[in-house]
């Protein structure tokens, strides 16, 4: 079985990296007490899973030590173990907590620990908490965070672990404007520009898909100008998204009923980037 096992310090950026590594593919888990390593690691082996990525972070206070013998333990038994350790200066972790306005993880933790009425500063969680993670920090490849932004350190991570960008999926989705604009559409295009089908009798039943809907609207050089634009800018932006790390880009076209021209330009985008993309269609008034 492959091992990763992430930890660090809070606000490193643990979670950044653990949504990197499942969107990989592999089976994570968060927050794993120390104590469940081991009986985790058998139990997934047992169901078949070949990668595995484990977050242990400071909160198990008691049981950080049995760490680096569970380590080498399931390496003598032939798994591909790695360890990750993030870190970040103190300034970047304050100033990180700040903007989100959470609290450190240890701060009720150890105050109930402590039986104290008072919790914890934020300066003195990071400092405990450094003290102790320390031995961890020394097991696997340390990665500091503190002038990286999140975009940066998903490809750090990527290129830590031989994780290769998963593929970008371009959605076409077609709706109706007197429906509603769908709430999950990146881009909106209108095309109810166009002449439309639905006032020609023996095309309004049919759909965009329909070859006498097809005709009509390829024989509209305003629908071949606004085909090309549309392709233009999906062409041009593309690349920056896909280095942005997107799973999806959803590109909506809508007309007025959702029927006829949205559905042809959908189909027609469509067929043009499933040369070079992974695509998928959506209609949503035609099924």
């Amino acid at each position: 079985m492959r091992i990763l096992l992430i930890s660090g310090i809070s606000g490193s950026g643990k979670s950044v990296a653990l949504n990197v590594i499942e969107d990989a593919g592999f089976y994570c888990v968060d927050n794993l007490p120390p104590s469940l390593l081991m009986e985790l690691v058998s139990t997934l082996q047992a169901e078949g899973v070949k990668n595995v990525a484990i977050a242990i972070d400071s909160r198990s206070i008691q049981q950080l030590q049995s760490i680096p013998a569970n380590i080498q333990k399931l390496r003598d038994d032939g798994h591909e173990l790695k360890v990750l350790f993030l870190t970040a200066s103190s300034e970047t972790l304050i100033a990180r907590f700040s903007e989100t306005r959470r609290s450190h993880p240890l701060s009720h933790h150890l105050q109930q620990q402590q039986f104290s009425c008072e919790p914890l500063s934020l300066t003195e969680c990071i400092s405990k908490e450094r003290e102790l993670l320390e031995p961890l920090q020394f097991l696997g490849h340390v990665i500091d965070t503190s002038y990286l932004s999140a975009n940066t350190l998903r490809n750090w991570i990527k290129d830590e672990i031989g994780v290769e960008q998963a593929p970008l999926i371009l959605m076409f989705e077609s709706f109706a404007f007197k429906v509603g604009v769908p709430l999950d559409i990146d881009f909106v295009f209108d095309v109810r520009i166009l002449p439309n089908p639905h006032y020609d009798h023996a095309l309004r039943p049919l759909s965009g898909r329909d070859q006498p809907v097809i005709d009509f609207l390829e024989a509209q050089a305003m629908a071949q100008d606004l085909y090309t634009d549309i392709h233009n800018f999906i062409e041009k932006w593309l690349p920056s998204f896909k280095r942005d790390n997107r799973s999806y880009l959803t590109i909506g076209i809508g007309c007025t009923g959702g029927q006829h021209r949205s559905v042809y330009m959908v189909e027609k985008l469509a067929k043009h980037f499933q040369q070079t993309e992974k695509v998928l269609i959506r209609h949503r008034q035609t099924h």
